[in-house]
């Protein structure tokens, strides 16, 4: 099977290694003429990126970037971002990276042309028709990691500086008109990155499949894509530069994305306060809240769990499957606990009312009590 494709789902796919030589027809084909290429601090200098915009360059699309982006991008970094769009007469955007990268990169698109504050679009109701949808810029998504999704997303996660509670602020024009998906571009991340970031993928096609929510799509997708990640993470993590293995996982993160449409839980409505609070990598974290979580939703999933794990070729039902993810986490050198990440018992109050706020705590199938909540907090700390 060759590694290389062109997709329609959910938006234009250019799947395959080596397709970022095709960045700047990608460009054209959104439409953009002068792109900003918004990126995180960490990739700003690294080979893949300033490679990235010499393409640019050659193609006289100008190499304009930026890169004030932290792991957990807040307001302030998009309204530097939005400024630096506005001020270099930029007409669309690069969202180029992992998650903060691409999820920064698709507000600055997407708050360049609007006056309200960017809180006014939470992804609450229908919010995000105050937007005006003429005035957002097309968009252009290249992930360098294979977790989030984001690239095949309506939505973006922003941190409030002052709060520290994440925000997901939704329109459906945040979709990005066209992404890059090369899985060469994935080859020099660190191991602890590529196993947080793989993991993410892993909880997002768990959670959307344990989701109550009827949507077979989704249910389907999430199945098939827990079966990739868990197969082709542990190969990515012995061999890095094993290009098929890092494609597929490209493709388990995007099929994670587009599965959690059906819902989230209690992982994600515990990772996100706690990443918030504690700046730990989200991926990560979710990792290491998994176990207490699957327990806790027992009742309601166990068969749907031996469905699963008789689809994974995994023996022994819910308790089988259980017991693959913790080998899973061991084996990829998850930590135990949070406190492991730095997370303390200080601030536990506060995790806890944050996590009950959470948009992804209703998809959870058991419902999240204070009560309950609390004790998942204590048995992950």
């Amino acid at each position: 099977m060759t590694l290389s494709a062109n997709w329609s789902y959910p938006n234009a796919i250019r799947f395959g290694a080596g397709r970022i030589s095709e960045i700047a027809d990608a460009c054209a084909e959104a439409g953009i003429k002068t792109p900003l290429l918004v990126t995180d601090k960490g990739l700003a200098d690294l080979p893949i990126t300033q490679d990235t915009l010499d393409l640019l360059e050659a193609a006289g699309l100008g190499r304009a970037m930026f890169a004030d982006v932290d792991p957990n991008p807040t307001e302030k970094n998009l309204e530097a971002g939005v400024a630096a769009y506005r001020a270099g007469g930029h007409d669309g955007v690069i969202a180029f990276g992992g998650g903060s990268g691409l999820d920064l990169g698709k507000m600055v698109a997407f708050m360049a042309g609007q006056s309200r504050p960017v809180w006014d679009f939470e992804d609450v109701g229908d919010w995000w028709r105050r937007a005006d949808a003429d005035a957002i810029a097309p968009i252009v998504a290249v992930p360098t990691t294979a977790g989030t999704g984001s690239e095949v997303g309506r939505a973006s996660v922003i941190t409030n500086s002052e709060t520290h509670v994440k925000k997901i602020i939704f329109h459906p024009k945040v979709l990005p008109t066209v992404v890059i998906a090369d899985p060469e571009l994935t080859v020099g991340m660190p191991p602890v990155i590529t196993v947080g970031t793989g993991m993410d993928a892993f909880a997002h096609c768990l959670e959307a499949y344990c989701s109550p929510h009827f949507h077979p799509m989704s249910q389907g997708i999430a199945l098939e894509g827990m079966r990739l990640a868990q197969e082709n993470l542990p190969v990515v993590v012995a061999e890095p530069d094993n290009i098929a293995a890092r494609g597929t996982m490209m493709a388990a993160a995007m099929m994670g994305a587009v599965a959690f449409q059906k819902g989230l839980g209690a992982i994600h409505a515990l990772s996100h306060p706690v990443g918030a609070v504690y700046n730990t990598h989200h991926g990560m974290t979710n990792a290491v809240v998994m176990p207490p979580v699957l327990r806790l939703n027992r009742p309601a999933i166990e068969t749907r769990i031996a469905r699963a794990a008789a689809y994974l070729g995994i023996e022994g039902g819910f308790d089988g499957f259980y017991d693959h993810v913790l080998k899973l986490r061991a084996d990829l050198g998850v930590p135990d606990r949070l406190r492991d990440l730095g997370v303390g018992t200080e601030r536990i109050d506060d995790l806890v009312e944050m996590a009950l706020q959470d948009p992804s705590v209703g998809g959870n199938p058991v419902a999240m009590t204070a009560e309950n909540t609390r004790a998942l907090f204590e048995a992950c700390i």
